[in-house]
């Protein structure tokens, strides 16, 4: 069982998680949404294309212009508030690795805290688990919050990614936070090299055998880039792949851009799966 906000999530039930990036200078949208206008419009749009989670976050994930905690805060609390009060239902999260900001966005309804950068400050989980929040630990390597890989190296890239992601769930579950509302993610290009995080994907069967629900955060990624030769905005077909092989092999949350694409992807996967029946079925009935 996947619990989040008030929404539960069946065991076959995969589930999608629209980017909303309060930023200026997103790698992907360049800051498309950084005004509220126009963030509001992503969510209804993302809400009606079928995503659960609306992952909202204030600091790029690379290197850049330093963005203190107070200046975090003020690009997602009110947002979050905003959000909570026009999308009563849906589940909100929160892209954060700092516990200042973590409360201050479960203070206004946050139900998840979606931290990218593997438990750097462990007061995060500890907010999480005072307000009853959602957590999802990723695997970073190590890595400093905002920082590139440069010659990462892993005797085996998959048994530190159990190793890391299963000590932070159960330290936060220790903690308090709701077991079923924990999930894992391997962490794609974070402390990655692309063939690290290619092995991660082709291995992650075995993250999913662990029993705790699998985030995955494949959008128009490095490594997907880099696999291809493709620059930015041509990663979709990439990713969409990806996605596919995912699916397969057990992950439950999908964390991306391009909602209603991955919906058909994950939609298509599940019916090939036997987890989901055609929409309809008319050929060779008539």
């Amino acid at each position: 069982m996947l619990r989040l906000g008030r929404r539960e999530f069946a065991p076959h039930e995969p589930v999608i998680m629209a980017i909303v990036n309060r930023t200026p200078d997103s790698f992907y949208d360049q800051g498309a949404t950084f005004r509220d206008e126009p963030a509001l419009t992503r969510v209804e749009q993302a809400v009606a294309e079928g995503a659960a989670i609306i992952d909202i976050g204030g600091v790029k994930a690379g290197p850049g212009e330093e963005v203190t905690a107070e200046e975090e805060a003020r690009r997602t609390v009110g947002f979050v508030a905003e959000v909570r009060r026009r999308f009563p239902d849906v589940v909100i999260s929160v892209d954060t690795w700092r516990h200042e900001v973590g409360e201050a966005v479960c203070e206004v309804g946050a139900d998840v805290l979606n931290d990218a950068w593997g438990g750097v400050d462990p007061r995060l989980a500890e907010v999480a688990a005072r307000y009853g929040a959602g957590l999802v630990c990723t695997h970073a390597g190590g890595a400093a919050p905002r920082t590139r890989p440069h010659r990462v190296e892993y005797e085996d890239v998959m048994a530190d990614i159990l190793d890391r992601t299963l000590g932070l769930a159960e330290r936060a579950v220790s903690l308090g936070v709701p077991r079923e509302s924990v999930m894992i993610d391997p962490g794609h290009d974070f402390g990655k090299n692309t063939r690290h995080s290619l092995e991660a994907t082709r291995r992650l069967d075995e993250m999913v055998a662990t029993g705790w629900p699998v985030l995955v955060s494949l959008s128009n990624k490095d490594f997907v880039g880099e696999t291809l030769d493709r620059p930015v905005k041509e990663r979709v077909l990439g990713t969409l792949a990806t996605t596919a092989v995912s699916a397969w092999l057990g992950a439950r949350v999908y964390r991306v851009h391009e909602v209603a694409e991955t919906r058909q992807v994950l939609d298509m996967v599940a019916s090939i799966a036997g987890h989901r029946a055609p929409t309809v079925a008319r050929r060779g009935l008539a």
